[in-house]
């Protein structure tokens, strides 16, 4: 199952070819009210299993509306923890180490020497609003990534039973402000953190690590990998993470970059793919 939020907050059950989005908004009405104190969980990821024949049965009453003719805003808007994975990918610690205009000076390591950082989920949107450049003279890079959607709340979870805890799975786009500040302050301005074009329930994927995985800049193939070339998988990453945070439905993991990182300008156009999943179109808009 595919789900979207597009247009003005509205809910869409999108078609298995991603051509067509029903309005399913209504079903809204059958999540828990929220209420002060808000709740970390996000109702709809929550609830996801037990709503399944209720959105498919609206699916196949409802009008279905192009998906062209529909703005797709990010699936997630409100996450209590945006967990990103630092050169998760051993050909990206490569170029990383070869091109001071990311190093800085430094030597990359990977995750397993760094551990995992988090975004201000502040800098969450949809591939219809874009990434906006901030007004700085740095270089600001594309970074493509298979992202994981937390369904089920969990603590300690062990490898075994960490694809449990997966709802959902996505397309994210992790922009970064190449610097020597931290990962966290670079990779958190407004509208860096790109995921859509929609989730897709964990059930239409059951392996994450043999997805590819593509970004073009204006036509320009700059990054193609398989998550197979993962450093640590999203199981481990499920593991990895909740060792330290207590994980809720709705929470985001970033789960890293393949190679072909690169910079981008404002009039650019990207477009991000991912098996089983779509592709999502984001333009890029100058400071």
């Amino acid at each position: 199952m595919k789900l979207c939020r597009f247009d003005n907050s509205r809910l869409g059950l999108v078609s298995a070819d991603g051509d067509a989005v029903a309005d399913i908004t209504t079903i809204i009405a059958d999540l828990p009210v929220v209420a002060w104190p808000r709740s970390p969980v996000d109702p709809l990821l929550a609830q996801l299993p037990q709503l399944h024949a209720a959105i498919e049965a609206l699916g196949r009453s409802a009008s279905w509306i192009p998906i062209e003719r529909v703005a797709l805003r990010s699936p997630i808007t409100s996450p209590s923890k945006l967990i990103a994975a630092p050169v998760n990918y051993r050909a990206h610690i490569d170029e990383a180490n070869a091109d001071k205009g990311i190093n800085f000076g430094k030597t990359i390591k990977s995750i397993e020497e760094y551990g995992l950082f988090l975004k201000a989920s502040s800098s969450i949107v949809g591939p219809a609003d874009g990434v906006h450049l901030p007004p700085l003279d740095r270089r600001v890079d594309h970074e493509v990534e298979l992202v994981a959607i937390i369904g089920k709340e969990g603590y300690r979870i062990p490898r075994e039973r960490a694809l449990e805890h997966v709802g959902a799975y996505a397309i994210g786009l992790d922009m970064t402000v190449r610097g020597p500040e931290d990962r966290s302050w670079r990779k958190s301005f407004e509208t860096f953190a790109v995921i859509g074009p929609w989730l897709v329930t964990a059930d239409e994927i059951p392996d994450p690590g043999k997805l590819d995985m593509r970004l073009t800049v204006n036509g320009e193939v700059r990054q193609s990998a398989n998550t197979g070339a993962l450093i640590f998988d999203v199981p481990r990453l499920v593991e990895y993470a909740s060792a330290t945070y207590r994980l809720y439905p709705g929470d985001v993991i970033m789960t890293g970059t393949p190679e072909g990182v690169g910079p981008v300008a404002g009039g650019d156009v990207l477009e991000c793919y991912i098996e089983r999943i779509g592709t999502m179109r984001v333009p890029i808009h100058g400071a």
